[in-house]
């Protein structure tokens, strides 16, 4: 038995459970996972609102969570049983004591990361990997553009684009979180809720525009986002908190300087194992060598899940958002 964070239909954070359920052995090429901690994020807030696809009830949450292998599936050899690992991906199921994942979605965690940093890590670190090194990749003299800058992806696309030798525009809705910001890598933090963000950016920029613009508040901050872009500029649109943007005329990417519309996933940038250590070990390297640091922000114990939606939800947490199993 386990326990986990269930839901038997979506709606707002009440929906979800904790409950005692049954686990399997691990299958071939499979390894369970006794978890101490898993992360929160965006995207299971989607999930559980419905706005991302819940294939039946009663469904799970999480897809990142550190701990150590308990028992392994017939052919795996790595990880052994024994092992500290954190897993991302292999379906939903991280809010949870134990959890069962794919071998290959597994990472093997140096001593000197401790398994709350590697929970709260994967997801956004990732994310920030394929963002600045896939989806438009970021070069020395660039200027980028970070929505949410003081949030968990934020924080890390912060740091890790200084680290690559961009000049870092970052928005946040509170003077506090533009400390924040700054005191992780953001030369010039926006207040949006004060000013105009995209007029600015022109002006940081002496009218030409952010190279690349990685925005996932959504409909929000999209107009504003297109219009601040350089000539050849990248928007990638991986978030949506505050709302689906409007749908955009292919026509209007012209005029705006032949720019590009993306909306990847981390899905998308990791199908295979190779891909997968490619974003896990650049993460990894930037982490271990000091570059980037990660916030953990707030913690909740596994039956505070709800808690820790509507925290996130109302844009009071800073960082990222763990829960402790």
């Amino acid at each position: 038995m386990t326990r986990c964070i269930r839901f038997h239909e979506t709606g707002g954070p009440e929906v979800l459970r904790l409950e005692e359920v049954d686990l399997a052995r691990p299958g071939p090429g499979e390894v369970l996972v006794r978890q101490t901690a898993a992360g929160v994020n965006y995207r299971d807030i989607y999930r559980r609102e419905g706005r991302h696809p819940v294939e039946g009830f009663p469904a799970l949450l999480g897809v990142e969570g550190a701990g150590t292998v308990e028992a392994v599936g017939e052919g795996v050899e790595e990880p052994a049983v024994g092992q500290r690992v954190v897993a991302q991906g292999g379906g939903d199921g991280a809010y949870a004591e134990a959890r069962i994942v794919p071998a290959w979605r597994c990472l093997a965690l140096p001593d000197n990361i401790d398994d709350r940093i590697a929970a709260a890590m994967m997801v956004k670190g990732m994310t920030a990997s394929y963002l600045l090194r896939r989806t438009c990749q970021v070069e020395r003299g660039d200027t980028v553009l970070v929505h949410a800058a003081a949030g968990g992806v934020g924080l890390i696309l912060c740091q890790w684009a200084k680290h690559l030798g961009a000049t870092v525009i970052g928005t946040v809705g509170t003077e506090e979180k533009a400390a924040l910001a700054a005191a992780n890598g953001c030369d010039h933090p926006i207040v949006y809720t004060s000013e105009d963000f995209a007029a600015r950016v022109r002006e940081i920029t002496g009218g030409e525009g952010a190279r690349a613009v990685y925005d996932s508040v959504g409909k929000d901050t999209f107009e504003g986002s297109l219009s601040c872009l350089a000539t050849r500029g990248v928007l990638a649109q991986y978030g949506e908190a505050s709302g689906d943007p409007p749908p955009v005329d292919p026509r209007r990417l012209g005029p705006l300087g032949s720019v590009f519309l993306t909306h990847p996933s981390l899905g998308h940038y990791s199908r295979t194992r190779e891909e997968f250590l490619d974003l896990a070990g650049s993460l990894l390297d930037v982490v271990q060598t000091g570059a980037v640091k990660i916030t953990v922000g707030h913690v909740y114990p596994l039956e505070a899940a709800a808690d820790a939606h509507r925290d996130l939800a109302a844009r009071r947490t800073t960082g990222s958002t763990i829960l402790l199993t």
